[in-house]
């Protein structure tokens, strides 16, 4: 039998909180709504993943603090990796985290419009909006040539890269155009670059987080499934 999870830990909060005092919610994926960094995964198919990951990780932690110079960093070790390398990730890596489901079902239910703000790749971040009822995603979008990866990313009318200030900005423009403030937004993620999202909601979370992540968040969630953020509302 496994242990009963550890307690939330809450920073400046007095539970329960009201539900309905909030209109949108904003997550990050890897990691958070999945169990994987998928650009880590990638690069296992070029056999370059621990070279990979420790980029990913000392950016997570946020050791390495430009978020777009980490990811070109790590975009350029993918160069001519094939992109059925990709297929092979979604279907033989990608979970989602527990809870995760239960969650977004709930906040719906609620009539909160979802957010799936990520610094990965829109061939995951199609799939994953799918499954869990995502009414915004702003993602990154791979460069394919000839069917490999080119090391790059496709510009998009947004612009190239979804970092951290990507992330919020999406965010706040999204409750901007369904009418709420940024106080009625609820911020899900684990690593630096959610940080600046994380600071202007009026609830901040962290998932099985990076210290620093967790050190900043209203709630944070050590183990166990994301529903338990439920546990703080009425």
């Amino acid at each position: 039998m496994s242990a009963d999870p550890s307690p939330l830990v809450l920073q400046g909060l007095t539970p329960p909180l009201r539900l309905s005092d909030f209109r949108l919610a904003a997550f990050d994926m890897d990691s958070t709504l999945i169990n994987i960094e998928c650009i880590d995964e990638i690069a296992d198919a070029a056999g370059r993943k621990a070279e990979v990951a420790a980029i990913t990780e000392a950016a997570m932690r946020g050791e390495i603090t430009d978020f777009k110079d980490s990811l070109r960093r790590r975009l350029t070790l993918l160069k001519g990796v094939p992109s059925s390398a990709l297929a092979q990730v979604l279907r033989d890596r990608l979970r989602f985290n527990p809870g995760a489901r239960e969650l977004c079902a709930a906040l719906k239910a609620a009539g909160l419009k979802l957010v799936l703000v990520s610094g990965g790749f829109t061939y995951f971040t199609k799939h994953v909006a799918a499954e869990l009822g995502m009414d915004f995603v702003r993602s990154n979008a791979l460069e394919i040539v000839n069917e490999q990866l080119t090391g790059g990313l496709l510009m998009q009318p947004w612009g190239e890269i979804c970092d951290g200030e990507e992330k919020r900005r999406m965010m706040l423009n999204c409750a901007e155009h369904i009418g709420a403030t940024a106080a009625q937004c609820i911020a899900v993620g684990d690593g630096a670059n959610d940080l600046p999202m994380m600071g202007a909601a009026g609830l901040s979370v962290a998932y099985h987080a990076k210290p620093a992540v967790r050190a900043k968040a209203m709630v944070a969630i050590p183990d166990g499934g994301l529903d338990r953020l439920l546990t703080v509302f009425a």
